[in-house]
């Protein structure tokens, strides 16, 4: 590809004005790169003005059947496009934003994410605690964190102790790289506070600085290493499923919390550090075994 269009930087330059992270900007300036390559925007001079309602519809069909893409990647590409052609009509780069009326492509609804059930954490627990070569501690505090802050796998590895405040009755983790580099601080309830402080009670005088969670004397583990680990342990309890993983453990807080915080939606992305309440609306959304349960409660049925 050609150095990159001028209006991009310009761009660019707008959105980090109106306070966007430096991860958005960073997606934002790759869907629209793959937008000027298609478009060939990026001649010179590159002009805005010459794009078409057409010229859209076309790169969306070809984003559908030649890059194979799925829905939600082209449709945010579209709007990136949108909003990029919004920002060329108030200033005047274009007359008119052609993007306005192209539709996006229809979605069709994921599954609600699975979490485990009661028996599988629980067994989970067990085979954590019962680790060998000294890592019991650290890998039922690893379990135990995950499962009740829904942290994503890379938000726990990257814990420093500093980060971990433990009271009597209160305590929290501050993760201060969060997706979109966003900081926010997560509660600790009775059950990770008690792991966290057996677990850091084990070194008392490390440094501030150090890992929560190591994989040697002093290297903290990589994101790699806490996958396998949870990995390992799902196998050694012996967990039938085998789409289990990490991030499976974010699902079954996520679940758990509005089972007991039913409607609250605002809060439960507050805690797992979603930026639209769009991602968090996917824990809403009814399970196959809930629909099925439904149907068979249904009074319709005329049998006999």
């Amino acid at each position: 590809m050609e150095a990159p269009p001028a209006w991009l930087q310009t761009f660019l330059d707008r959105l980090a004005a109106d306070d966007l992270s430096a991860a958005t900007r960073r997606g934002y300036r790759y869907d629209l790169l793959q937008f000027a390559w298609y478009t060939g925007l990026n001649d010179a001079p590159p002009e805005l003005a010459r794009l078409t309602e057409h010229d859209l519809i076309t790169w969306r069909q070809h984003m559908m059947t030649q890059s194979g893409l799925k829905a939600a990647s082209i449709n945010r590409r579209l709007e990136a496009v949108r909003r990029l052609l919004r920002w060329a009509e108030v200033n005047g780069t274009v007359a008119r934003n052609v993007a306005r009326h192209v539709k996006s492509v229809r979605v069709v609804r994921e599954r609600r994410p699975l979490g485990l059930t009661a028996a599988q954490v629980h067994g989970l627990l067990r085979a954590a605690g019962e680790s060998s070569h000294g890592l019991a501690r650290r890998n039922y505090a690893l379990v135990q964190l995950m499962l009740q802050t829904g942290l994503r796998v890379g938000e726990a590895a990257a814990l420093r102790r500093r980060d971990v405040v433990l009271r009597d009755r209160a305590g929290t983790v501050q993760v201060r790289n969060g997706k979109g580099l966003k900081e926010r601080e997560v509660p600790l309830n009775a059950s990770a506070r008690r792991a966290m402080r057996q677990l850091l009670e084990q070194e008392p005088a490390a440094h501030s600085e150090a890992a929560v969670f190591r994989s040697g004397r002093n290297a903290a583990m990589p994101v790699r290493s806490v996958q396998n680990a949870i990995a390992a342990l799902v196998r050694r309890a012996g967990l039938a499923r085998s789409d289990i993983t990490a991030h499976s453990l974010r699902h079954t807080f996520a679940l758990a919390w509005l089972r007991q915080h039913p409607g609250q939606l605002v809060e439960l992305s507050q805690l797992l550090g979603h930026e639209s309440l769009d991602t968090t609306a996917v824990y809403t959304r009814a399970s196959a075994a809930d629909l099925a349960r439904g149907v068979e409660q249904t009074p319709f049925n005329l049998d006999g």
